[in-house]
């Protein structure tokens, strides 16, 4: 056993006698995650094991793996609890997908616009209605997207389909800041014919392509 004078030498100057063991308690719990996450493996690895090892995987006691799955679900994507926002939503021609930057609200274009027109009709009011509801407390960015078919347009009000598809998404943003999301989580991009769903040769394809998708992110806007 080391005496006071000596223990108290050996701690670094400025610092208390009873801080000394701060950095022991940082490694202890880096230490415990790891054997969690080894546990965690090692559970999973028990179905792919031949009967004597998944025996031996089953003697890992019930509280380490439920300590094993809380750090998963802590390492989730952050965009995880977005979907359920919109778990029920039966809306026909309104579709959600989960990627890795987010979530994605795609609607069909005849559930909002007439064709070759830009103003919501009374039943696209009605849809983004219904998920302007869901998106009243998201705390993050919100990217209206609109997107055409490959057939060209030449009107006085759109010359092109890229000022059709920003006028579309442009209506969009503004109509959910009417209902009351916060405006500046919101923007409005226009991206014509240049990221089709499906092929352009078909009027299936065609429908396909003509869309309006609302990108839902959390965490700082992404530019």
């Amino acid at each position: 056993m080391l005496d006071r004078d000596t223990r108290q030498a050996l701690v670094p100057l400025g610092q208390a006698e009873g801080d000394g063991e701060g950095w022991l308690m940082s490694y202890l719990d880096v230490l415990t995650l790891l054997i969690t996450l080894f546990v965690l493996l090692l559970s999973m690895a028990s179905y792919g094991l031949p009967a004597d090892g998944a025996d031996a995987a089953r003697q890992i006691s019930p509280s380490a793996r439920q300590a094993a799955l809380r750090l998963v679900e802590g390492l989730q994507p952050r965009h995880q609890g977005l979907q359920p926002r919109f778990q029920g939503l039966q809306i026909e021609g309104v579709s959600v997908e989960a990627n890795d930057s987010g979530v994605t609200l795609r609607i069909e274009d005849r559930l909002l616009f007439s064709s070759g027109r830009a103003n919501l009709t009374g039943d696209g009011r009605q849809v983004l209605g219904r998920l302007a509801e869901r998106l009243g407390d998201f705390t993050g960015h919100i990217s209206v997207e609109g997107h055409t078919d490959s057939l060209p347009i030449a009107t006085s009000r759109f010359p092109s389909n890229w000022e059709l598809s920003t006028g579309r998404a442009s209506a969009v943003v503004r109509y959910l800041a009417e209902a009351g999301v916060p405006r500046g989580r919101l923007r409005a991009i226009g991206y014509a014919d240049t990221q089709p769903l499906a092929g352009n040769d078909s009027p299936e394809g065609r429908a396909a392509n003509r869309r309006v998708e609302l990108l839902l992110r959390q965490g700082p806007d992404q530019g």
